[in-house]
């Protein structure tokens, strides 16, 4: 028999649990309705990241500007239009004045204005190349928090479940307590049980509601203006890729791969600018000046017509440093073009090989592992209903069936991050989940 003074605190303690669980079992039936709610599919939350993704449409205006370089590039030199007047006065109170007017132009020699305007269309290339990078990460990184906000749905679940149950055998325990068929501390033991579920769960609440509020964040949307519900499917994806064929799409589609080949196109481009740059360009000009003198009754004019040139004499050229230095940043990316190559080959190899271990991994819990666990736990909770089982048999069948449902869908998600990873590694993207 259990000493009266250890079952008063006992008791009470039963009575504060009960409570406690009692006032929380409503709190996880519906979502908070403090926050508008809107379930989205996979598909739908995409669309609406790409149409509202605020960095990404920050990324857009890149091209803008890239485009708006070559139409600064094509300009022409601008013509110079001079005007001077003169007033000279002398000894014998005569003067003089004089007015002269010019026009000059600077002509580029060295097809300068044509390198300049390849060169920005290279670097329009360039800035292209990089924006689909951007969309092929963004993405893969938008796939993945789906992704993550189903896995959270998935886990609360489980846990919301695990409560349920305990909930409804410790209010049993209450009264077969009250029957006198289990001693206090049996069901105090499980009550105890089911607020430490409790706790759990309203952690667990916590990280799926900010795995959806994440869903938000990459749409651009504030937690004022609605939250994203996923509904998709949390299964595993199985695909029959070739890795030889893999490798091949990698090198062809992938979008950086393609930029750091345009930019040794770029470099070559401006180490043709560099060299036309170092042409001589020559100035023309043409003018006239007329002078007149005012003395006594007569006044004897003059005007002049003329024309020159200017043509600079590049003594400078014979320092050859920016070509060297053009010619240096050409074979610089093209190492790092060959770089890339290697790189990128070996991510793809390395996300293949994750991907199809996780897909063996998840493959095990489907053959009975999660079946076998759930027939023990209620097996052993059947037992325990009829006396026949301890508690302590019944809390660790229920952690085993717990541990394994949260290995199976960490597993799952691993693998269908891993299969985003893989595509995201070749460059392309067309899950649907």
């Amino acid at each position: 028999m259990i000493n009266k003074k250890l079952n008063v605190p006992i008791r009470r303690t039963a009575m504060i649990l009960t409570i406690l669980l009692s006032l929380h079992h409503n709190a996880f039936s519906q979502m908070d309705s403090s926050f508008f709610y809107r379930v989205l599919s996979y598909r739908e939350y995409l669309n609406k990241v790409l149409s509202n993704n605020l960095e990404y449409a920050s990324e857009k205006f890149k091209i803008s500007i890239a485009d708006a370089r070559i139409e600064a590039a094509s300009i022409f030199e601008n013509p110079s239009i001079e005007i001077d007047y003169a007033q000279n006065r002398e000894e014998n109170n005569y003067k003089s004045n004089s007015l002269t007017a010019e026009i000059s132009k600077t002509f580029e020699l060295g097809r300068k204005r044509t390198a300049r305007i390849i060169a920005a269309k290279s670097e329009s290339t360039l800035v292209r190349n990089l924006l689909d990078d951007y969309l092929r990460n963004l993405r893969a990184d938008a796939t993945l928090d789906y992704l993550t906000a189903l896995k959270q749905k998935f886990l609360y679940d489980v846990m919301l479940n695990s409560y349920q149950m305990m909930k409804e055998l410790s209010e049993a325990d209450s009264i077969r307590f009250s029957l006198g068929s289990i001693k206090a501390i049996d069901a105090a033991q499980s009550k105890i049980e089911a607020g430490i579920l409790l706790n759990n769960l309203l952690q667990i609440d916590a990280d799926r509601k900010n795995a959806f509020l994440n869903l938000s964040t990459r749409a651009s949307l504030s937690h004022s203006e609605t939250i994203i519900l996923p509904t998709g499917k949390f299964e595993k994806t199985e695909r029959p890729f070739v890795l030889n064929e893999l490798l091949t799409v990698a090198l062809s589609k992938r979008a950086d791969l393609l930029a750091a080949k345009n930019n040794i196109t770029i470099q070559q481009n401006l180490l043709t600018l560099t060299k036309s740059e170092r042409k001589a360009d020559i100035d023309l000009k043409a003018g006239t000046s007329h002078t007149y003198l005012n003395h006594g009754l007569s006044t004897p004019s003059e005007t002049q017509i003329y024309a020159g040139a200017t043509i600079p004499l590049k003594f400078s050229n014979l320092n050859k440093g920016d070509i060297k230095v053009a010619r240096f940043q050409v074979d610089q990316v093209e190492l790092m073009y060959k770089q890339s190559e290697i790189r990128i080959q070996n991510e793809v190899v390395k996300a293949y090989f994750q991907y199809k271990s996780l897909c063996k991994q998840v493959e095990n819990y489907n053959h009975g592992l999660l079946e076998k666990a759930k027939g023990v736990l209620d097996g052993k909770v059947y037992s325990y209903s009829r006396g026949e089982t301890s508690l302590l048999e019944v809390l660790n069948a229920q952690r085993t069936y717990n541990d394994l449902q949260t290995s199976y869908y960490e597993t799952l998600y691993n693998c269908n991050e891993a299969l985003i990873e893989l595509e995201r590694s070749v460059g392309f993207c067309d899950i649907d989940l």
